[in-house]
């Protein structure tokens, strides 16, 4: 694999970056240590310039190379932010934080951007401007909108903008991408119900809020099964049902909440669609009222053909043609990052993470044998994109 020999230098302090991050995760926008921790290394590492509270918390270092004739600008993402997991992994860098873990490899993410900014602050072997961009809030918060309604883009002049993201249980250092939707839109539904609530003896006087509940839970997943078309994808998951406090009451109201996934925007809108239809129909059969709020949260993360093409020929120039899928399958997850690619072309790619736990579980953690992986995809991007004459 033909990594940049600097990054083998240079990967066991990479790797105490990451793991001093791991061991101080911060939840959403509060990233207040991790944000002071990578603008205090920018400016050490000479970038030009340095901003902070970009997004709230977001922290941006631009850096220049040895000449601009080409004036092109392209950015590079990474985010920070941990979730709200209790750390098993027992490792000597784990948790200091009762409740927060990175679970999802941010503070790889963060580091392999730390690493390939020191690199190219020290060699500038480029044409163009780089703009590095330590994102928080990526784990429901929308931290990407956040930055781009700062301003982000205009105000840095960035033309492209690039994301990476680690994935479990591929070869470390393997990428994989695609051209077009890459990862799903991520909406949040909520559904209140109310009814009469009463004794628990006495159904036949009261509304049941709970068996309301029962029946919408069921009745949504026709969205999947009989409304969209078997070779398009949906996903409609109810993930919390409240209601009620004992046993002898029939709650007056309840509450769902869930998810919706699609990878369509026509899909999208019929899901909407069919939820707002199909509860309050349902409710009413019964006797009760339910509302649906249906919150679009983040969009589909679209990839854009060339410069999914561009990222996957930097990717075989690092892994091999072997090591590089160019046609991965989409995931129903979401990605904010997809707030960045509605403002700019670019692209999003996943790179292996090895035999790891999956993400958001309480024993995964960020392989560190990536770290000279990622850190020099970042800079055969920037070299290539903008090769210095």
């Amino acid at each position: 694999m033909p990594i940049i020999n600097r990054f083998a230098d240079l990967a066991e302090e990479i790797t105490e970056w990451r793991r001093d991050i791991h061991a101080h995760p911060e939840l959403l926008y509060d990233t207040h240590r991790t944000s002071e921790l990578v603008a205090d290394k920018l400016k050490a590492f000479g970038v030009d310039e340095v901003a902070t509270g970009i997004g709230r918390t977001g922290v941006v270092g631009v850096i220049k190379g040895k000449s601009n004739g080409s004036g092109k600008v392209i950015g590079l993402r990474a985010d920070m932010d941990a979730l709200p997991l209790d750390e098993i992994t027992g490792k000597p860098y784990a948790s200091t934080v009762p409740g927060k873990m990175h679970a999802c490899g941010h503070d790889g993410h963060t580091a392999m951007l730390l690493g390939a900014a020191k690199y190219l602050s020290e060699t500038r072997n480029f044409d163009g401007t780089v703009v590095v961009i330590f994102q928080p809030a990526e784990e429901g918060g929308a931290g990407a909108k956040a930055m781009v309604d700062d301003g982000l883009m205009d105000r840095f002049d960035i033309q492209e903008v690039y994301g990476m993201h680690n994935m479990p249980g591929e070869p470390v250092g393997s990428f994989h991408i695609r051209p077009g939707a890459m990862m799903a839109a991520a909406d949040r539904i909520q559904i209140d119900i109310e009814g009469v609530g009463g004794h628990a003896a006495k159904p036949h006087e009261v509304v049941d809020t709970l068996l309301v509940g029962a029946h919408i839970i069921q009745a949504v997943q026709s969205i999947a099964s009989r409304n969209v078309d078997p070779l398009k994808s949906v996903v409609v998951s109810i993930t919390a049902f409240n209601g009620g406090f004992t046993d002898n009451v029939i709650p007056q109201t309840a509450r769902l909440r869930g998810t919706v996934r699609t990878l369509d925007a026509e899909i999208r809108d019929l899901a909407e669609k069919r939820l707002k239809e199909i509860v309050p129909t349902i409710a009413s059969a019964f006797g009760a009222k339910a509302e649906v709020n249906y919150l679009r949260d983040y969009p589909i993360t679209i990839n854009h053909a060339e410069q999914t093409d561009f990222a996957a020929g930097i990717a075989r120039k690092i892994a091999g043609d072997d090591n590089v899928v160019t046609d991965v399958a989409p995931t129903m997850g979401g990605e904010d990052f997809s707030f960045m690619l509605l403002e700019r072309p670019g692209a999003f790619i996943f790179v292996g993470n090895g035999d790891s736990a999956n993400l958001h579980h309480p024993a995964y953690d960020f392989n560190d044998e990536l770290i000279p992986v990622g850190c020099s995809y970042w800079v055969k991007l920037v070299e290539t994109a903008m090769p210095s004459s």
